[in-house]
């Protein structure tokens, strides 16, 4: 698989899952769109449409997680966190291809 989850991660999504009342259908889709300061930006979302043909579909802990080929690409080997500290909150990305990344966390060049 493209992309890693840290026990953390997993256990934050399982949580909005619940919270949110998702369908059982619903896979988180993890991908990379252009745009951003540093060039490519990471998307976090539900999909309860996941295209096996366009798609890398596995599960990680019961997580159905969905990666487009394209975003595949950029994100082997990345690992998606979740960080709470009294500063910020939120998913960290920890991307071995990231060649330059911005303060914000969510935008990075390859």
């Amino acid at each position: 698989m493209a992309i890693k989850l840290t026990e953390t991660a997993v256990k934050e999504l399982k949580k909005v899952i619940t919270e949110q009342q998702l369908p059982d259908a619903a896979a988180l889709r993890i991908g990379v769109t252009g745009g951003g300061c540093s060039g490519f930006e990471y998307t976090l979302a539900f999909d309860e449409n996941v295209n096996e043909e366009a798609d890398t579909l596995t599960e990680v802990d019961g997580l159905r997680v969905a990666v487009d080929k394209k975003s595949a690409l950029y994100l082997d080997g990345t690992e998606l966190d979740y960080h709470e500290s009294l500063e910020k909150r939120g998913f960290v990305f920890n991307n071995p291809n990231a060649t330059k990344s911005c303060g914000c966390g969510s935008s990075f060049s390859a």
